[in-house]
């Protein structure tokens, strides 16, 4: 009975053993840099650092628009006070007068009454006189 029974333990340390060399080649391949989830992280390290530079670049490129941006606003509100009070002091000035629009005596008045208006495909109507 102990034979059977040492016959089973072994056979069960040579299972436990090829399973640990089969997980040893697996885990190896999981985390080879080339191909495996290694050259991943890798991979994402990089791109992540990237990014971390990218990123910063583009804050401080918003950093200045803002600055810009605040100095045109100062500008721009500067500018609109000037204008309104440039406006409010056309309205002190005195009126200037009107032209008269009715033509001049030696103007040739142009009568619109018998005009008409056409598409191109129409052609003009004949009036009739009685």
């Amino acid at each position: 009975m102990t034979l059977i029974a040492d016959i089973l333990l072994i056979a069960g340390a040579l299972g436990s053993a090829i399973y640990c060399i089969v997980l040893s080649r697996r885990l190896k391949k999981f985390n080879d840099l080339e191909h495996g989830v290694g050259a991943a992280v890798a991979l994402m390290s990089t791109q992540v650092d990237d990014m971390t530079k990218t990123l910063s670049k583009a804050q401080n490129a918003a950093i200045s628009s803002t600055s810009s941006l605040l100095e045109l606003t100062t500008r721009a509100e500067k500018s609109a006070q000037h204008l309104e009070l440039l406006v409010a002091s056309l309205h002190d000035l005195p009126k200037a007068s009107e032209p008269e629009l009715r033509p001049k005596d030696d103007e040739k008045v142009v009568e619109y009454e018998d005009l008409q208006f056409l598409r191109h495909s129409q052609k003009p109507k004949e009036e009739t006189t009685a």
